[in-house]
């Protein structure tokens, strides 16, 4: 099967595509914000920051900007889109889970009107708002793109899918529900290449209107079931014969070598799930090769896809005045246990059901502990790209400087130089979370008291180098130094007793205060649920 990168969309859409005509074009004032979220994707992945998978247009991105080496997402991905697209921690918006409603304010499974989207607060001022992919932030409740400020998109209310074969490709054109094929979308077409030809006509819509324009670039890859065109797939088949063992190795010396890790964190052990790669049998390597080379693919196409946006943007001369930000909404995926899925023929087709594993979610993970729905620094650290020619005068340097989702509509509203409302329809919104990201930029240092995390009883807290954090929530909480020690393999909770009472006692507060607790089930819950209906 081909790729459908240049054949997904219409004639009629394909000439607007190309009608970037010279005289149509001037750059705005305001710079124009691209933010890409990729799903599922471990810290390691990319080549920029370790990996082994050929991913040349972000890694020049990444030398043509700077890198985040400390930035951390929610663990999870409805979490993470709500804080994202809010600038407030998942439960102050409703989404400290997923969609489901918990009956608790915290765990309403949609975006409250306590809370604005970036497209809310930078449409007033004057930006041409866009949203591609994956929403995920409570459709099923009636919360949408088009209902929250954004004047085009396209877009899945979940995931789950890649072509139009699946019964999850429901897609929704601009507010009107437009199925899986046909009429205004291709008859075939791969969510990745979809999103990314759809941001391209909407972005030409802003460029002949003289505005600038904000884009959420939501994508499915590399998240479960994992699908992509086999020809890619038969370029990686081979390729991870080498094994997790050898390859975790390998992207670690990377990683030092980038700087993107320092060489004083060892490596984390291999969990007692995963096998060492060296006692499995031949088919137990064939069939974990097969998995990776369909990951490894579906990550590289998106790489592409990011390619194609990129050189879209430098043809209509606005690549220069656009900050871009890349990031992953959770860490590498261990949901499927060590074995990981491979099933349907042939695996990777529309038909099949495809996981990446625990096994291979260590390798993403490199070289941290833990996975998705932690808070350990494998389930919440992720690259961040960070491209503003304009502004940006740093090319292919790092930051140190720990950053959060929640600094990223703090930073928009300093691009955009507009201001965050209090209000908004005669409902209070909450104040924003984070800090502009900007002196970061300009390698200067960010002031903040804290950073939080909850999610589904994982925990964590961090202040300074120093970060608490445990399993569950019953679980003991753990204290670790990540100047020394990042890859959280040496408690010090023991002999720090009165820094972790003061640091638990710390998130407790700010749980109570942003809604992390009522936890849903409890009886503080059952006795305050009905006060919160909508």
């Amino acid at each position: 099967m081909k790729s459908w990168s240049a054949t997904v969309v219409p004639a009629p859409l394909l000439a607007l595509f190309l009608s970037h005509a010279a005289d149509a074009a001037e750059v705005p004032a305001k710079p124009n914000i691209v933010v890409i979220l990729v799903d599922d994707m471990g810290f390691s992945d990319i080549g920029c920051y370790g990996s082994e998978i050929p991913t040349p247009n972000l890694d020049r991105l990444a030398a043509e900007g700077v890198r985040f080496t400390q930035f951390y997402n929610a663990g999870r991905c409805c979490p993470t889109r709500a804080s994202l697209l809010t600038g407030l921690y998942p439960h102050q918006t409703g989404v400290g889970h997923m969609m489901e409603d918990k009956k608790v304010p915290g765990y309403r499974g949609r975006l409250n009107d306590q809370c604005l989207t970036l497209a809310e607060v930078l449409r007033p001022a004057g930006y041409f708002t866009i949203m591609c992919g994956k929403w995920h932030v409570g459709q099923n409740h009636g919360v949408t793109p088009w209902g929250r400020s954004f004047d085009r998109s396209i877009n899945a209310a979940a995931g789950g899918f890649y072509f139009p074969d699946s019964p999850r490709a429901d897609l929704f054109l601009n507010g009107t529900p437009v199925g899986r094929r046909g009429g205004k979308l291709p008859d075939q077409w791969y969510s990745t290449d979809l999103w990314t030809d759809f941001s391209i006509k909407f972005i030409d819509e802003a460029v002949m209107a003289k505005k600038p324009f904000f884009l959420y670039l939501a994508h499915n890859a590399p998240h479960f079931p994992l699908q992509v065109p086999q020809d890619e797939i038969a370029k990686f088949r081979g390729k991870y014969r080498t094994g997790w063992d050898q390859l975790r190795a390998q992207r670690h010396a990377k990683q030092i070598k980038l700087g993107i890790v320092d060489k004083a964190w060892p490596l984390s052990p291999r969990p007692d799930a995963v096998k060492a790669w060296e006692n499995l049998t031949e088919t137990e390597r064939d069939h974990f090769d097969h998995i990776m080379a369909i990951y490894a693919a579906t990550i590289a196409h998106m790489d592409t896809a990011v390619g194609r946006l990129t050189a879209a943007l430098k043809e209509r001369s606005v690549l220069d005045n656009t900050l871009i930000l890349f990031l992953s909404d959770n860490g590498g995926n261990a949901e499927s246990g060590p074995d990981g899925r491979l099933v349907g023929k042939p695996p990777g087709s529309a038909e099949s059901d495809v996981f990446e594993g625990q096994s291979w979610a260590t390798l993403s993970n490199t070289p941290f502990l833990r996975y998705k729905h932690f808070n350990h620094e494998g389930g919440i650290a992720t690259p961040l790209i960070v491209h503003w020619p304009a502004r940006i005068k740093a090319r292919g340097e790092l930051r140190l400087q720990p950053g959060h989702l929640v600094d990223i509509m703090a930073t928009c509203v300093d691009v955009a130089g507009t201001t965050y409302p209090k209000e908004s329809n005669g409902h209070a919104i909450l104040p924003m979370e984070g800090t502009s990201l900007l002196p970061a930029f300009d390698n200067k240092p960010l002031t903040r008291d804290a950073l939080y995390w909850e999610h589904e009883g994982n925990a964590a807290i961090r202040v300074g180098d120093r970060k608490l954090v445990r399993t569950g929530r019953t679980g003991t909480w753990e204290l670790y130094d990540l100047k020394d020690d990042r890859t959280e393999l040496h408690d010090i909770a023991d002999s720090n007793p009165e820094q972790v009472q003061q640091l638990a006692a710390k998130w407790t507060a700010w749980a109570a205060r942003a809604q992390v607790k009522p936890y849903p089930g409890s009886a503080k819950a059952q006795n305050t649920k009905h006060s919160h209906e909508p």
